[in-house]
């Protein structure tokens, strides 16, 4: 995982887990990979990805079975989505909008070019 200067690593770890979740990769029911697991598949410190975990469990993503392990929360896919929902319409719609403006890029292209993205990529929904 390439991680990037401007965000905490285990935030950037956070939207990992959480993208797992959103593509289906890891449903609720099923059992996380444990701190040490993430850790090295990731290559950061277990403290770290244990920060991460303790993050997402006060958000109410994730949810920990004492001795079993770390599991995606029943309610998981609906906080994700509406957490990065918000995120998105509040910090990077506003950004794209900018650019759209300064390029001169018509909302009939950007029509085009999503329809064109789903398309390809109707494995993602």
């Amino acid at each position: 995982m390439d991680f990037r200067d401007k965000q905490a690593i285990y935030l950037q770890i956070a939207e990992y887990v959480s993208e797992q979740i959103l593509l289906g990769r890891w449903t609720a029911g099923d059992r996380i990979p444990s701190v040490r697991e993430l850790a090295a598949e990731l290559e950061v410190n277990p403290n770290t990805v244990m920060r991460t975990y303790e993050f997402l469990s006060q958000q109410g993503v994730i949810a920990n079975k004492r001795g079993i392990g770390y599991f995606p929360a029943d309610e998981a896919l609906d906080k994700i989505r509406a957490f990065r929902r918000e995120q998105f319409l509040q910090n990077d719609l506003p950004q794209f909008f900018k650019n759209l403006t300064l390029l001169g890029i018509d909302l009939n292209e950007i029509q085009t070019r999503y329809d064109d993205y789903v398309n390809a990529n109707t494995h993602i929904r």
